[in-house]
């Protein structure tokens, strides 16, 4: 982490000096927005903590509950979630706090007492190199709080406006509107509306409000799909047990139903998530009459033999498992699909919504807002082009689609009952466990050619970062100071994309360096930092160009470095010397990510950490091209300046 950059101020350095803006700001809820969010869940915060990012960026957000929520929901955070929190100097604090989920154990019926079960598997949870950051537990409320402290924390001092309720969602079909997206927001108090009733207007609207989503209705969207007919019940306790699995992440299943066993941070607190039979326990299905006491009862009848005392009960809910999808994640009609630019969107449940057995719906969801929340911040800003925010939907929607067949292919296997014939397999559950491990830990996606994406034409040069996959980090070296750094910890949550050239052998003070050509083409008016940053900024604030060497961080000094790596920022001009990192010795990143080593690789990395495209080292026209279809040239119209988020 890096600060300091305009002078030294005492106190705590994560907390950033408050812009300017806020003294002209209004204390109450404002009477327009650049971007207004609806929801205060996992996918609203994310966004509004992404936003926060951009001071100049007028964000609101407004959530229909009285205050924050304190318990309950979801807990499971997925490797890539966490390595998205990294991008917010979070992950440390969320992976000190929460349980680190590192096996799996797997139950069946016993063979010799079919009424019992016994353990027929343990496997690792995460594959080796699978993700830098591990498979956490930490409950939803914490997730929500690390994230509503960082916004806190920022030049915004963002904070959210609870008890309004957005009601109506208007578009206005006049484009040239500043802020062309009218909500109508009702006060509330309890969750009952006191009367009184305020609108706002917006450049840019998001609705994170849940499965009943007001956004979604007026916009059009519907929730297309099908329930299951399954109901579980969950239950977050503290209980003793003879269970001898009860701090392992446990998946159950019995003669008499089905349990996850969820271990939560802390030592002692536990989930179960708990099937209930349509048969067994109809009545308090039919009649929604459901008690704690009542589902700890289902939860020792699977169990046998073994059995659980609840001492007390945390938080608990019942709820159906259904899968459901929308067909857009924006307000654009299909018939105006690339003649139109969106101005609503909608995130998380309020479009795709599955069963928590699989431990997706709050990191997908936060998901939807980390790919929107850069696109939007950068168009308002004046870099990017306003078409990037139709790849929201187009690369969005699809993910939620194979999560939807993943989810229903997931829970129909954990619900399926052994028969005791010879032909049932006990593993068959666990094997389909270990081979989804990539998509369950949230590293599986693949965005497709766009013009945020470019087709893997060269992929050969670098085998272990896929075009279209997130960016897979390894160990390195930073030159400067030695310090073992993991490479993919330079993306920051900044909306800035990364060129991370993987040099050739050469020594880079050499003549004939590949990296030192690219380097010092990066220095000229031709390059693509010159040409999309804009006057006054510091030079990596639109493209950060960092680089790999071959050489060991001994053989190597900052005088052998082009200008362009060691880059002047700030108001005094302070070289950044962190631009260069070696590899590990005990794990070379050329090794471990297939790279090139004779011709070496210059990786393209999305402001959301997607690798863009891969290139060679002297691909200037194409890498020029390729970033001209996502950036908007410096000193043209709607670059930054005064009025750009107003021409947008």
């Amino acid at each position: 982490m890096q600060f300091y950059l305009d002078g030294y101020q005492p106190g705590d350095p994560f907390v950033a000096e408050p812009h300017p803006s806020l003294a002209e700001r209004p204390s109450g809820l404002p009477e327009t927005a650049d971007v207004l969010i609806i929801g205060c869940g996992p996918a609203g915060l994310l966004l509004a903590a992404q936003l926060a990012e951009f001071p100049e960026i007028r964000t609101v957000i407004v959530d229909r509950r009285d205050g924050p929520l304190e318990v309950g929901q979801a807990d499971g955070v997925a490797c890539r979630t966490v390595e998205m929190f990294e991008a917010f100097g979070l992950a440390d604090q969320l992976v000190h706090e929460g349980y680190q989920v590192n096996e799996v154990t797997f139950w069946r019926p016993d063979p010799e007492d079919r009424s019992s079960i016994v353990r027929t598997g343990r496997i690792n949870d995460v594959e080796d190199d699978l993700s830098e950051m591990p498979h956490m537990i930490v409950n939803q409320a914490r997730m929500l709080a690390y994230l509503r402290d960082h916004m806190r924390r920022s030049a915004t001092r963002a904070e959210p406006f609870y008890g309004l309720h957005a009601t109506e969602v208007r578009v206005d079909p006049d484009t040239a509107a500043e802020h062309p997206v009218e909500v109508t927001l009702q006060h509330v108090a309890d969750f009952e509306p006191t009367g009184e009733v305020s609108t706002l207007r917006a450049r840019y609207v998001v609705g994170c409000d849940g499965s009943r989503s007001a956004t979604r209705e007026s916009i059009g969207r519907r929730l297309e799909g099908d329930t299951t007919n399954q109901s579980w019940g969950v239950l977050d306790v503290l209980a003793t047990t003879d269970f001898p699995d009860i701090r392992l992440k446990s998946a159950i299943t019995s003669e008499q139903g089905s349990i996850l066993i969820i271990p939560r941070e802390g030592g002692y607190l536990v989930r179960l998530y708990i099937e209930l039979d349509n048969d067994r326990d109809a009545e308090m299905l039919r009649d929604r009459s459901a008690t704690p006491d009542e589902l700890a009862a289902v939860a020792n009848r699977i169990l046998h033999p073994y059995s659980i005392d609840v001492q007390q009960v945390g938080w608990w809910a019942v709820y159906e498992v259904g899968q459901r999808l929308c067909a857009r994640f924006d307000d654009v009609p299909d018939d105006e699909d690339g003649t139109r630019l969106p101005r609503v969107f909608i995130a998380g449940d309020a479009c795709h919504t599955h069963s928590a057995k699989a431990g997706q719906g709050m990191n997908v969801s936060m998901a939807d807002a980390w790919n929107l929340g850069w696109k939007l911040a950068t168009v308002l800003r004046g870099t990017s082009r306003p078409e990037v925010l139709r790849t929201y939907s187009e690369e969005r929607q699809e993910v939620a689609r194979e999560l939807i067949d993943f989810d229903r292919e997931f829970a129909a296997l954990f619900s399926e009952r052994p028969d005791g014939d010879e032909a049932d397999d006990p593993t068959r559950f666990q094997r389909y466990f270990r081979e989804q491990g990539r998509f369950t830990a949230g590293v599986a996606n693949r965005y497709r050619p766009s013009l945020l994406t470019a087709a893997p034409t060269h992929q050969h040069l670098a085998e272990g970062f896929q075009v279209g996959m997130r960016f897979h980090s390894a160990p390195v070296i930073r030159m400067a100071d030695a310090k073992p750094v993991h490479l993919g910890h330079a993306h920051r949550a900044d909306g800035a994309w990364r060129l991370h050239a993987f040099a050739d052998p050469a020594h880079p003070g050499a003549p004939g360096s590949r990296l030192r050509a690219l380097a010092e083409f990066l220095a000229s008016a031709d390059s693509p930092i010159a040409r999309f940053t804009p006057p006054g900024a510091d030079p990596d604030s639109v493209i950060d160009f960092r680089a790999v060497l071959q050489q060991g961080h001994r053989d190597v000094t900052v005088e052998d470095l082009p200008p362009a790596l060691l880059p002047r920022k700030g108001r005094f001009g302070l070289v950044d010397y962190e631009k260069v990192c070696c590899p590990d010795p005990a794990r070379d990143v050329f090794e471990l990510r297939g790279v090139d080593r004779d011709a070496g690789a210059l990786v393209v990395v999305r402001p959301d950490q997607h690798v863009a495209h891969v290139l060679p080292l002297d691909a200037r026209d194409e890498l020029v091209d390729f970033l001209r279809g996502a950036l908007v040239e410096a000193g043209t119209p709607t670059g930054r300046g005064p009025g750009a988020a107003a021409n947008l």
